[in-house]
């Protein structure tokens, strides 16, 4: 019946396809091909191809507008790119069976892993192809498993971070590095790199990861770790989803705290800003600055609507208000923002007690008189709120769910995620955060920095190439497109080129995070420059040959060149 079904709908959806792969740009070669005979056979090709694997399999398989439209665009909801089908499989053989079938076929068609869909310029798309819907993998059952012997946990890629968080903590323990959003998947980030304010002490999450079960672009269902298939394991983490479909991780575990000192800290300038961040997250020990290592976690913030500064910081769910005397401060902040020429900075930083940990309460208060004797931001701006462990690390839910009551969670997000080295960050701020991102009205902007010796240069993420410089800096300029007109996306998308031209223009090396390019060219020249675009390439023809995954990235079409 389900072969049937694929079978009545497939033709008018490849129609549709068809035509919405006329906008997407050259990187991506049109899946079918453009000949009307060619499509005529390819079509026919899948038809037949979904129709086997739905007897075969115990997966779903679906062709009905919801399940297309759905997988169509992502959390940026600025690129649309309809698949020919979605696919739910049941196991991780479900998807093997899936991708062999596209690499045995005389038409290979693209196949994308979809967790959440929290992507913004449609990497995890399928044009004409088939979207893997990956939470179905834990759907029957939760896959989760601790080995408190063992202090790691077993994740399947389809499991949420705030799962993962809440299984772990049951047994005392916690995985060591986050991202600051926990509603996102384990393969989705591991794709990626996993970042936030814990990256300077434990790396990225890819650093932190001891063993995967991966499907590859052959459809091999292979487990790799440091020690067994160790370039496959390093390809994939941090890989784009370009060289295999992550369905289980080994997360190490460690014990976990049970409250968190959440302290902001608002600063005049970039330079007293940066400069304490670095003094923060200084690991060398020895000759390192005082406050070196007290915090757990350190980021940052750019602060340009001094006047809504308030109700616009992210507030624990415990509290209505993250400031005592918001009246006072707020009058204070302003004169400051006035003095300052309308941008400040806020330090946001924590120090994690309690639990299973080996901090107490006691140690935190005499961390946190350090700091604030210590520390060079405006005197009378700091503000310290005690909070549970869940609580600080999923305080980002708290606000999704306010901006999706007011309807503004499912927007255009033309985000713009960039790795900078260290000498030129105050360049870059005066560029861009007292110049681009003043002529027109900003969301939230993140800037903090990471230690280079925490990331495994051996995996595909790409950071800055000076070697020299141990501490680079991430900036994520997250904004959202409310008005709904169409005028506001075009101009955030437009100053976001502004920046990169900007960049360009005053010789700053930058390189994007969760990046997005229009052709392969600009991946080679402008994301992974020599040496390192030509290992990625290799890979690709190791464990992708006919470049079927994850063609949304537009970083390779078939066939390979």
């Amino acid at each position: 019946m389900v072969a049937k079904r694929v079978q009545e709908k497939m033709t008018s959806l490849f129609l549709l396809n068809c035509v919405d792969l006329k906008s997407l740009p050259p990187a991506t070669d049109p899946w079918p091909p453009a000949a009307a005979t060619a499509t005529a056979t390819a079509t026919t090709v899948l038809q037949d191809v979904l129709g086997e694997l739905s007897d075969a399999t115990a997966a779903e398989i679906r062709t009905d507008t919801d399940a297309v439209t759905l997988a169509s665009t992502d959390f940026g909801t600025i690129v649309s790119s309809a698949p020919a089908a979605v696919f739910y499989p049941s196991c991780a053989a479900d998807i093997a069976a899936l991708v062999r079938a596209s690499c045995a076929s005389a038409y290979p068609f693209p196949v994308s892993a979809r967790g959440c869909g929290h992507s913004t310029h449609g990497q995890a798309t399928a044009a004409g192809g088939v979207v893997v819907d990956m939470p179905s993998l834990g759907r029957a059952a939760a896959r989760l498993a601790v080995s408190v012997e063992g202090r790691y946990i077993d994740a399947g890629g389809e499991q949420l971070w705030v799962d993962v968080l809440h299984a772990a903590l049951a047994h005392g323990l916690t995985p060591r590095s986050w991202t600051d959003y926990l509603h996102l998947t384990v393969g989705g980030t591991l794709s990626n790199a996993g970042i936030s304010g814990q990256a300077f002490r434990h790396g990225p999450q890819i650093s932190n990861v001891h063993e995967l079960d991966v499907v590859t672009g052959t459809g091999e269902m292979v487990t790799c770790s440091r020690d067994k298939y160790a370039d496959l394991f390093h390809a994939v983490l941090g890989g784009l989803g370009q060289f295999g479909i992550i369905t289980r991780a080994r997360i190490p575990l460690v014990p976990a705290p049970a409250r968190a000192r959440w302290v902001r800290l608002v600063y005049a300038d970039a330079a007293a800003l940066t400069a304490d961040q670095e003094r923060l997250i200084d690991l060398r020990g020895g000759g390192a600055p005082v406050v070196a290592g007290l915090m757990d976690y350190v980021e940052g913030s750019v602060l340009t609507d001094y006047q809504g500064l308030i109700g616009s910081w992210r507030s624990p769910t415990s509290s209505s208000a993250f400031f005592t005397e918001a009246g006072a401060a707020a009058r204070v902040v302003a004169a400051l923002a006035e003095e300052a020429g309308g941008v400040l900075y806020c330090l946001e930083g924590a120090v994690y007690y309690g639990g299973a940990g080996d901090t107490t309460a006691e140690d935190v208060d005499k961390r946190l008189e350090l700091l604030l004797r210590e520390l060079r931001y405006a005197r009378g701006l700091a503000f310290v709120q005690d909070v549970s462990y869940v609580e600080f690390l999923d305080r980002v839910r708290a606000g999704e769910l306010r901006l999706r009551a007011a309807g503004l969670w499912d927007v255009p997000h033309p985000w713009l995620n960039l790795f900078l080295p260290r000498s030129r960050i105050l360049d870059f701020a005066a560029g861009v955060f007292h110049g681009v991102l003043r002529r027109d009205g900003v969301g939230p902007v993140l800037v903090y920095p990471m230690n280079r010796d925490r990331w495994d240069p051996d995996t595909s993420a790409v950071i800055p190439r000076d070697e020299d410089e141990e501490v680079f800096y991430t900036v994520a300029i997250l904004r959202s497109a409310t008005t709904g007109d169409g005028d506001q996306l075009r101009r955030m998308e437009e100053q976001n080129a502004a920046v990169l031209r900007f960049c360009e223009g005053a010789g700053i090396p930058c390189v994007q995070y969760l990046p997005h390019h229009a052709t392969q060219a600009d991946w080679a020249a402008r994301h992974f420059g020599p040496g390192r675009w030509d290992r990625f390439v290799e890979r690709k023809r190791k464990y992708d040959p006919k470049a079927i995954l994850s063609r949304g990235q537009r970083i390779f079409s078939y066939p390979l060149a």
